[in-house]
């Protein structure tokens, strides 16, 4: 999928995933989000219904993070969440993968831990959050393929909570892999139009940011997401 030809505000996941977050603050977002008309609001599950809600007769999904942030939970508990997200009214998942599963090259229940996920979501797509910067270029890879394979929608540099966001380097593994076949969301530290127009260009089709309005307005922001 080329970005040429996508409006800016329609590659943003408009974001507010702080736990101290408010359902004010959702309210608020979502109220952003319809000004701009945002692809989606990007959420914690709890706060989906609410977000739902004020959506309503728009085209702004509500987008769920799932095992978030660790994604250390169990697959089963992840499945569970995703049914909830979906039935409270989630059009997209996003979740994290179980890293001590990629850190220990354990490839087959990696891939069958989003398998669960895909599932419990179909026919919603699935976004797949690798944490990037916590992984090697190889394991980038392999749990790319894994994401691939388990036939969810997305590949996915990182939550925005550890120790690193997006990076031009992570993207590029990650296209290697996955190529057409899957897209590529990026988040964390992208606080500004030079930021999201770098990945746009390098064929990412989402970005996940609490930036929105910033970047819409053309300003940078000082945001952590």
């Amino acid at each position: 999928m080329s970005t040429s030809s996508i409006p800016l505000n329609k590659t943003i996941d408009h974001t507010l995933l702080k736990p101290e977050a408010t359902p004010a603050q959702i309210i608020q977002l979502c109220n952003e989000a319809k000004k701009y008309d945002f692809y989606s609001v990007c959420v914690n599950s709890s706060m989906v219904k609410i977000a739902a809600k004020e959506l309503t007769g728009t085209d702004v999904l509500v987008c769920s993070v799932v095992g978030f942030p660790l994604g250390a939970m169990s697959t089963k508990a992840k499945a569970f969440e995703t049914r909830c997200a979906v039935e409270d009214g989630a059009g997209e998942i996003d979740m994290v993968i179980n890293l001590g599963m990629a850190k220990s090259a354990n490839w087959s229940d990696l891939q069958k831990d989003i398998e669960e996920v895909v599932k419990a979501a179909a026919p919603k797509r699935v976004k797949v959050i690798l944490e990037t910067c916590l992984l090697t270029d190889q394991e980038i890879k392999e749990a790319s393929q894994c994401a691939l394979k388990a036939k969810a929608h997305f590949v996915k540099t990182s939550t925005g909570f550890s120790t690193a966001g997006a990076t031009p380097q992570a993207v590029e593994l990650m296209k290697a892999v996955v190529g057409n076949q899957m897209e590529i969301k990026a988040s964390g530290g992208i606080r500004d139009l030079a930021t999201a127009n770098l990945y746009l260009k390098m064929g990412v089709t989402r970005l996940g940011t609490s930036s929105g309005v910033s970047l819409m307005e053309g300003k940078s922001s000082t945001t952590s997401y």
